[in-house]
């Protein structure tokens, strides 16, 4: 009888020991979906610009953000658990659980840092009139929910695309994606094309 219970103690045990499931961190300040849906009522429709001369090197991003820790860094160990790094504040390891597609990662190599409104898009959308100043702090900004760790071949495979031809492989996710998206652009000021608006609508309805 003593056995018997001594295991189901045992039993109870391991099961309260049992590690939570991993969950991905949310990048700050995602608005609430009734906020949103006002913030994209008020965002200005029109057609994209040219590409002509854009390029990276115009959004300069990982800059130095505290002590020896690059912006890369800095939202590795924000949005990891368990995260180690090295002097040069590199990660050496933690794990990563990527909102996009729910994928679990131990190893940084494996994780990129993605911009929700890519550089590009947001070249088109305006960023093209900006100093190199403004363009820095958008491609750095740890205040909105512009920057965040995901996989990087799902990252590879958004590109500069907007939700109108890219959205999340996690359909449960297109409604914070959404949201993130338009504070972003609300918070630029950048413009959406009617394509644009029509795709976040829908996954503003997923909420």
């Amino acid at each position: 009888m003593k056995s018997s219970i001594f295991v189901a103690l045992a039993s109870v045990a391991l099961v309260s020991a049992a590690p939570a499931p991993l969950v991905a961190r949310a990048p700050p300040n995602v608005p609430t979906t009734a906020a949103a849906k006002t913030q994209l009522a008020g965002l200005t429709v029109a057609a994209q610009g040219p590409q002509t001369g854009y390029s990276r090197d115009l959004f300069p991003h990982w800059i130095n953000q505290s002590g020896t820790c690059n912006t890369r860094e800095t939202v590795l160990k924000r949005d990891g658990t368990g995260v180690v790094t090295n002097a040069a504040c590199a990660a050496t390891s933690g794990t990563w659980n990527s909102p996009y597609d729910g994928a679990t990662w131990t190893a940084a190599s494996d994780v990129d840092i993605d911009h929700m409104v890519p550089l590009s898009n947001a070249w088109k959308s305006g960023a093209a009139s900006w100093t190199t100043a403004r363009r820095q702090a958008f491609a750095n900004d740890l205040t909105n929910p512009q920057l965040l760790a995901v996989t990087d071949n799902v990252n590879q495979a958004k590109g500069d695309k907007g939700p109108e031809d890219w959205k999340p492989p996690l359909s449960s996710y297109y409604c914070t994606y959404a949201k993130m998206w338009v504070k972003v652009k609300g918070v630029y000021s950048l413009t959406i094309t009617s394509a644009e608006k029509a795709a976040l609508t829908s996954m503003l309805n997923t909420c």
